[in-house]
């Protein structure tokens, strides 16, 4: 292993005003709002930045961490909340205004975005009191404790939940944190990083989950199946028994965790979830891998894997393991870079960087830590409206139909080389077809959205429509490429969307 290189974060810039309320502090301009900048799923459906660009208050309380988001110009204006101290159940009040949704007794982040939230100095530890996320986007959570929050017994926070989203959330960033408990459900715990109804493009990085009954879940019942989009790397579970994490439908990508005394199971992809599964570490465990508790089964795309003194029960009617000997039973495309460290040194690595107050460092993905300077992330590149193409548009001149259209638009303007004209089905998904009369040869297609609707597509496939193969998938619009096919008809196929999707074009080439 190479030498661990270690940077000092810069010292906080001096105080130059009197805060707006007790326990807040406004602080001078600042070069950063976090350290390090998003990765994982958190980087598609247009990014994750948090509050970057707008201004940073610091807050000791629950209550001045509300204040703060409420004392903002709108529910949109960028802020970073820098975090100090306990924040408990005496200290976090319901505070009101415009910008803001908020409650006593849990951190409340409810139809707002572009929010920033780190801990500083000697450590921010969010003591029995949970952090809600609903109907919100552009999150960042960074190098905090959360522990102890119950659903039972006294004093109650966030159903339980030590992170919990809910509700048309998108787009969060929860690094370097540390999530506990002190038992399971009979003890009045819940999960400690959960998502549903409709919660995509997350990712959980360099963290500790650990000592409770439950990991967390994506789809809190085979019926919610509108979540997925979600990255977890460089995770340590610890003594948990089950749900590391529970997937119901959807997409994870789950590389570079290590994962310790798994006591029940481990990774539950049910319910037509995909998972893939790379480089992980799993040591002293039960059923790291598969589908429990459930007839309905999900799949996994395995590779790189070490398991280390793990058991594996027998199959059953709701047991499905998927070892002994892991084979994958899907494949995943996965549409962002990353690096991967050996499994065999996952434990090290996530041992030094894992967690809050661990100096924020990562893995440089040669198996060597290191502490990232802060950085502003770079604006996000918009979709490519413009991208200039490559031959001729197969699309103009060519016939379109679709699964349904909304009010106004028409299957056509996908294919008159007109941006400002558009597509859209009638309710938030919905496909759109281009068609021609004899076997046409494609392999490049972009997909275009209109100006004022850049994000709106969420996850999608690409499909021969003459024969049903799925060409490609992913998220977001943009360039799509695949292997050269020659068909009579291509269909795009919206799956998931932040509201009512919009094509402007679409553009198919065979080169």
């Amino acid at each position: 292993m190479r030498r661990t290189l270690v940077r000092r974060l810069p010292a906080a810039l001096v105080t130059v005003a009197v805060g707006v309320a007790a326990g807040v502090t406004l602080l001078g301009p600042r070069p950063a709002v976090a350290v390090g900048t998003a990765t994982g799923y958190a980087t598609q459906n247009g990014g994750t930045t948090g509050g970057a660009g707008g201004q940073t208050v610091r807050a000791s309380t629950g209550t001045a961490i509300h204040a703060a988001l409420c004392g903002r110009a709108s529910s949109s204006t960028p802020l970073t909340i820098e975090v100090t101290g306990t924040i408990n159940h005496g200290n976090t009040s319901k505070v009101s205004g415009s910008s803001c949704s908020t409650a006593d007794g849990v951190i409340e982040l409810k139809q707002i975005s572009n929010v920033t939230i780190i801990g500083v100095g000697s450590g921010a530890v969010f003591d029995q009191v949970g952090i809600h996320i609903r109907d919100s986007r552009n999150i960042i959570i960074q190098n905090v404790t959360v522990r102890n929050v119950k659903k039972s017994g006294s004093p109650t926070s966030n159903g339980g939940d030590a992170i919990g989203m809910e509700s048309a959330v998108r787009n969060v960033w929860v690094d370097h944190v540390t999530l506990e408990a002190s038992g399971g459900e009979s003890e009045g715990y819940d999960g400690l990083f959960d998502m549903k109804n409709d919660t995509q493009y997350v990712t959980l990085s360099y963290s500790i989950l650990r000592n409770s009954g439950r990991g967390g879940l994506i789809g809190s019942s085979e019926s919610d199946l509108s979540n997925g989009f979600v990255t977890f790397h460089h995770n340590l579970y610890q003594n948990i028994d089950s749900r590391t994490p529970l997937l119901r439908g959807g997409v994870a990508h789950i590389y570079n965790n290590s994962y310790v005394s798994l006591n029940e199971s481990g990774i539950n992809s049910r319910a037509g979830a995909r998972a893939k599964v790379e480089n992980n570490h799993f040591r002293d465990s039960k059923d790291v891998l598969g589908t429990f508790y459930t007839d309905e089964r999900g799949y996994w795309q395995v590779s790189g894997n070490i398991f280390d003194n793990v058991t594996w029960s027998t199959p059953g009617s709701d047991n499905y393991p998927a070892g002994p000997d892991p084979t994958s039973t899907t494949t995943v495309s996965i549409p962002y870079a990353y690096r991967l460290d050996g499994a065999s040194c996952v434990p090290n690595v996530v041992g030094q960087t894992a967690g809050a107050n661990t100096g924020l460092r990562v893995s440089d993905g040669s198996c060597s830590p290191q502490t990232p300077a802060p950085t502003t992330p770079a604006p996000t590149t918009p979709p490519p409206t413009t991208t200039p193409p490559s031959g001729t548009n197969l699309s103009l001149g060519a016939g379109a139909d679709g699964s349904s259209k909304a009010s106004g638009t028409s299957y056509g303007n996908v294919r008159d080389g007109d941006i400002a004209t558009y597509w859209s089905p009638a309710g938030s998904t919905g496909s759109i077809s281009i068609k021609w009369g004899s076997a046409t040869r494609v392999s490049r297609v972009i997909i275009r959205e209109p100006s004022g609707a850049q994000g709106s597509i969420g996850s999608w496939q690409l499909v021969n429509h003459d024969t049903g193969a799925v060409l490609a998938s992913g998220a977001g619009a943009g360039a799509i490429t695949f292997a050269a096919t020659t068909l009579s008809k291509i269909t795009f196929k919206i799956n998931s969307s932040s509201g009512t999707p919009r094509v402007g074009e679409f553009e198919t080439y065979a080169s």
